[in-house]
């Protein structure tokens, strides 16, 4: 699934790509508009790609460091939470509570399970994903330098 921010940005983008393509210029001019819009979609996503990595990254240090404080409550205050609204999600299944979660207590689970299971995929995923763009960009530009004499 692509990330929001990324296809916002593709949005932001496409009406200036459309409107390329109804310039009443050569295919060849179209071609090369096109060409210089997307090196700086590109240029955005990978700066907003990098941002995320650093992003994810302090995430990941916050959380290293709690799990290796000196007191048990610093280690332990993240997990004793999801643990506590998964018991409450369960009960709330089960029709066990005496009133029904409100929608910001799913909210509060799926942003808990997201700092857990997404953030860290996000961690491994996101340096190679920066990476592989950069690699594609320079691979262009070698390309753009083949083709000029």
């Amino acid at each position: 699934m692509p990330s929001p921010v990324l296809t916002t940005l593709t949005k932001l983008f496409k009406p200036a790509v459309t409107l390329i393509d109804e310039l009443h210029t050569s295919d060849e001019e179209k071609l090369k508009a096109k060409t210089a819009m997307l090196e700086v979609q590109l240029a955005a996503a990978q700066q907003l790609l990098q941002y995320e990595a650093r992003l994810v990254e302090a995430q990941t240090s916050v959380v290293r460091a709690e799990a290796q404080g000196q007191s048990w409550i610093q280690r332990a205050w993240r997990p004793i939470t999801m643990l506590t609204f998964l018991v409450l999600v369960v009960a709330d299944a089960f029709g066990l509570l005496a009133f029904r979660l409100s929608a910001e207590a799913w909210t509060l689970m799926q942003i808990g399970l997201g700092g857990y299971v997404i953030g860290r995929s996000g961690e491994k995923i996101a340096p190679n994903v920066a990476r592989a763009m950069g690699d594609r960009r320079a691979a262009r530009a070698l390309e753009h330098q083949a083709g000029d004499p």
